[in-house]
């Protein structure tokens, strides 16, 4: 089986997936969004690799609290740089009887992707705006990307959430909400959508690596603002 190069795990995550969860996430990602939180997990070089089998057995040590609605989430970084080696364990998740969940931003799409979506009980979709030039001006790819990833997810009916980073002065309109709004509502997989605060606490990280964080200068948007927005849906 292929190795994960992992980042680093969580034991019992609560925010990645429903119930409780063992979250593995993932080293690299092809993306350069301007609000990452985790600049330490784009370098897909680094990291550590695991054998699915040991992490699986990692997972496994939890399993009593994850009930009947929790289990194993794959986030980054971006696990679909690493398809073939994320379908490998899905497929060990899945023989252990594990809910298996993905947590991607949908920027890729191949014969491997494939595979790993057939092993994926769930998918947590990260739509970051609702217009091509800002995806291409502060991600690095385009809006079609995601777009054709949830059509796929669609077609094979997984249960999916959209979730949107809410930045101000890039996507904090109503404009941009109801656009969302109306994706979730076309499309027949999707069965929540969640709203979170753009945060700065990662600045930390980039000034111990060295580099400059692309929206330092942006604020961090009110509660009241969340609730306004969040109003919408």
């Amino acid at each position: 089986m292929t190795p994960l190069r992992v980042h680093s795990f969580q034991s019992l995550g609560t925010l990645d997936g429903p119930g409780v969860r063992y979250v593995v996430f993932l080293q690299g990602c092809p993306l350069r969004c301007g609000c990452c939180h985790n600049p330490d997990t784009l370098d897909p070089s680094s990291g550590t690799l695991y054998d699915p089998e040991d992490v699986l057995a990692r997972a496994l040590r939890f399993r009593e609290y994850f009930g009947k609605t929790g289990g194993v989430t794959l986030s980054g970084g971006e696990p679909l740089l690493q398809a073939e080696a994320a379908a490998d364990f899905f497929a060990l998740c899945r023989d252990a009887g594990l809910h298996t969940c993905l947590d991607t931003s949908g920027c890729l799409q191949n014969e491997a992707t494939e595979r790993l979506l057939s092993l994926t009980d769930r998918v947590l979709l990260d739509i970051k705006y609702t217009e091509d030039s800002l995806y291409r001006a502060h991600v690095g790819c385009s809006f079609s990307a995601p777009l054709s990833f949830l059509a796929e997810l669609s077609r094979r009916n997984i249960p999916t959430t959209l979730r949107q980073v809410i930045i101000p002065g890039k996507n904090d309109t109503a404009e941009n909400i109801l656009r969302l709004r109306d994706i979730a509502a076309a499309t027949s997989c999707v069965d929540g959508v969640e709203l979170l605060p753009f945060r700065k606490i990662c600045q930390v990280k980039y000034d111990r690596m060295g580099l400059s964080f692309p929206f330092a200068d942006i604020p961090e948007p009110t509660k009241e603002k969340m609730s306004e927005l969040r109003a919408l849906l």
